[in-house]
């Protein structure tokens, strides 16, 4: 059995005082945790998939926080394929970046606070974007297990597949493929077996689960 991997909070901020204070903050409640000076070392760390959020200051010099949510955002797209996860942002603003940080929020950011703020109400915020990264991965990994299953049907079993997903009985079927109403019966029960589906309602969800648009 794989272990799960603790979750990471990532402190991206160019003020050495906030970001010790947050390491502390962070270490004292059992979080694992990871500081960066800047949007570019972020960028420029050995990174994987690991689960986590980020907590990002909106203003640094360089490369902002909006500028690297919008990398992140273009990463994402091109790892598309590859189904990555993306890391819930919570971005630290100033009393006159509201207006920044609703954007971010547009952007896909799942949170912002600004400063000065209390301990708990960060902890609170970081809490709550842990328990969406873990909620987007669960749902990620129903999605690459739901697309295996798909890639072990032949092509002929695919083509079943999408007219029954259509709606279309057995009877319709064999008439569209040329096939006899026997053989669709076939298919579609090795259809049912290979995608692990109990019923016609679970099968329909599971194609439509993945056919729908990634969400960030």
């Amino acid at each position: 059995m794989i272990k799960e991997q603790k979750p990471t909070v990532f402190v991206v901020d160019d003020d050495a005082a906030v970001r010790d204070s947050l390491r502390l903050l962070l270490k004292s409640v059992g979080l694992p945790v990871e500081v960066f000076e800047s949007a570019q070392d972020f960028l420029d760390a050995e990174r994987d998939d690991r689960p986590g959020c980020l907590v990002l200051d909106i203003r640094m010099p360089g490369m902002s926080g909006l500028e690297l949510q919008v990398k992140l955002n273009l990463e994402l797209q091109v790892k598309l394929n590859e189904r990555h996860s993306i890391l819930p942002i919570i971005f630290i603003t100033g009393h006159g970046d509201v207006p920044m940080a609703v954007e971010a929020m547009q952007a896909g950011a799942v949170d912002f606070i600004q400063k000065p703020f209390r301990d708990q109400d960060l902890l609170d915020r970081i809490n709550q974007a842990l328990e969406k990264d873990a909620g987007s991965r669960r749902m990620l990994a129903e999605r690459n297990m739901i697309r295996k299953r798909l890639e072990s049907l032949t092509p002929r079993e695919r083509e079943v597949l999408d007219l029954v997903v259509a709606g279309k009985a057995n009877k319709v079927i064999a008439g569209d493929l040329n096939l006899s109403q026997r053989t669709v019966e076939i298919h579609r029960a090795r259809v049912m077996e290979k995608m692990e589906a109990h019923s016609l309602a679970h099968l329909v969800r599971m194609v439509l689960e993945v056919e729908r648009p990634e969400e960030q």
